[in-house]
């Protein structure tokens, strides 16, 4: 019977059928778009073959989009019908679990099939990727973290692949505060695999959750031939580029990042990057900088997607690009049909079980608290946003993308004359980022507010030394190719940006 490049049963399968699993694996590791013509072949190959079967069923549910997910529930169960799953092996039975129970909105149940799994085969790579992936859609950092670790001590160091899995125990640990330790590990997981955008994409994380923005300019920019392009992630970490740029100082080569990276008329409207460009323009909404036409396009494309409910993260995103373009009637239908859909839909059927309690207990607050922020009801904003602010990983993301609605709490507390919760909310982020440009402008406009002269001046005194230290990074002319590498052009003073 065949098996995997890890040692791992093949139930079903051909030689050729592991070959092609084993390349849709390195490339689901690697974020490349390889991946789904992998899958393809190994389902054409080995049709009955649970693992390929599953792993097409997952392909259709990373993206976290409805209509994908939709096709690979009919496939999945035209499959499922016509298999006995008593015959199988344990590791078939459990993915096709972990499957179905994905598809069939439990997202929970489908993360303690794939953990059984690996308890029992920690070389699952498929395993251990899909699962890290459902610990980041439900916010579950200390699984996020756990079930990496639990593993990687069966992972040989002479294994090409075990980089990538410490690649993800880096993201982990950075998502459950261990920063020291998630820096080195990243930094060890890119060093064996130079392109592991995972990994990039971990010690960039680690370096924003500290503060330490002209660290996280360099690194990226120093690396930047090996994540700009030619896979998944790339969006998602130039809109990385774009935060530090932001908290730099620089919204001009912040929203040239939008415009050639992020968002623009070349954008397919997939979900994770709208997500990006409406969390990315929130912040400049928040600020106060007008971005009217750039939120126009992007509500306009959060509206063709005309999205069910399905994953309530994606609900609040598009509810900010409306809330940002000023359309709070189209906001208000969301959140009134998302209303309904709770009242009518109890915990079951497709896409429900997760994500009922996801928006209910999150989403939908949240979605209420924008559109009270874009009506100036900065109170209200408060009442229902201060219950949730260390509860908002439950329904999903990393603590930077949440931290658009943690900056909307603290925007509205200071709108709302709550001064004392301001200074508090301000005390925990500079306690934690003592070098945030964002954090101690804000604490200087406090100080305006209470008519405290002096603090002000310092707090922006050192909001500005922060500034410039950032800024010196981002303006230092990075050592890319001659060429800008591929698919970049030029920015200012030489730095190239994606086109």
């Amino acid at each position: 019977m065949a098996k995997d490049r890890y040692g791992n049963t093949l139930h079903a399968c051909t030689p050729e059928a592991a070959g092609h699993l084993d390349r849709a694996v390195t490339a689901l590791l690697h974020f490349s778009p390889e991946v789904a013509p992998a899958v393809e072949d190994a389902v054409a190959s080995a049709p009955t073959a649970p693992v390929a079967q599953s792993f097409a069923a997952y392909l259709g549910l990373l993206g976290t989009e409805a209509g994908d997910a939709a096709e690979a529930r009919k496939r999945f169960h035209d499959f499922a019908a016509a298999t006995d799953r008593s015959a199988l092996p344990v590791r078939d039975r459990l993915h096709m679990a972990a499957a179905g129970a994905w598809l069939a909105g439990d997202l929970s149940g489908a993360a303690d099939h794939l953990e059984e799994l690996s308890l029992r085969y920690p070389r699952d790579a498929l395993a251990l990727a899909v699962g890290h992936q459902l610990d980041f859609f439900t916010g579950d950092a200390v699984r996020l973290r756990d079930r990496i670790g639990a593993a990687l001590s069966e992972w040989d160091t002479a294994e090409p692949h075990r980089g990538m899995v410490l690649g993800m125990y880096a993201f982990g640990l950075e998502e459950s505060g261990h920063y020291a330790r998630a820096e080195e590990a990243g930094l060890a997981a890119v060093q064996q695999n130079p392109r592991d955008v995972w990994a990039i994409h971990a010690v960039v994380h680690t370096y924003e959750m500290q503060g330490r923005v002209a660290d996280g300019i360099g690194y990226l920019d120093a690396r930047l031939g090996d994540w700009a392009d030619g896979n998944y992630l790339n969006v998602h970490n130039w809109w990385h580029y774009a935060l530090y740029a932001l908290e730099a100082g620089d919204t001009d080569t912040a929203l040239r990042i939008y415009d050639a990276a992020i968002h623009n008329e070349e954008s397919e409207g997939l979900a994770m990057e709208l997500l990006d460009a409406s969390a990315l323009l929130w912040r400049f909404h928040l600020a106060g900088i007008d971005q009217a036409a750039r939120w126009e396009v992007l509500a306009d494309a959060w509206a063709a997607r005309a999205d069910p409910p399905y994953y309530a993260f994606n609900d609040v995103h598009a509810v900010m690009s409306y809330a940002g373009c000023g359309r709070l009637d189209v906001a208000e239908r969301l959140v009134a049909d998302r209303r309904q859909w709770l009242a009518r839909a109890g915990a079951g059927g497709p896409d429900a079980a997760t994500n009922h309690r996801m928006t209910a207990d999150i989403g939908l607050p949240v979605c209420e608290a924008l559109v009270a922020h874009a009506r100036g009801r900065h109170r209200t904003v408060v009442e229902l946003l201060l219950p949730l602010r260390r509860r908002l990983h439950a329904f999903g993301g990393s603590h930077a993308q949440r931290d658009a609605v943690q900056r909307t709490l603290v925007d509205s507390a200071l709108r709302a004359g709550r001064h004392d919760l301001t200074r508090a909310l301000l005390g925990e982020r500079i306690g934690l980022r003592p070098d945030s440009r964002y954090d101690w402008l804000t604490r200087a406009d406090l100080a305006d507010a209470l008519g405290d002269a002096a603090h002000a001046a310092v707090a922006r005194e050192r909001a500005h030394a922060t500034e410039v230290s950032a800024a010196q990074a981002l303006h230092r002319r990075p050592p890319f190719p001659p060429s800008g590498g591929p698919g970049v052009t030029g920015l200012p003073d030489g730095r190239p940006t994606p086109s």
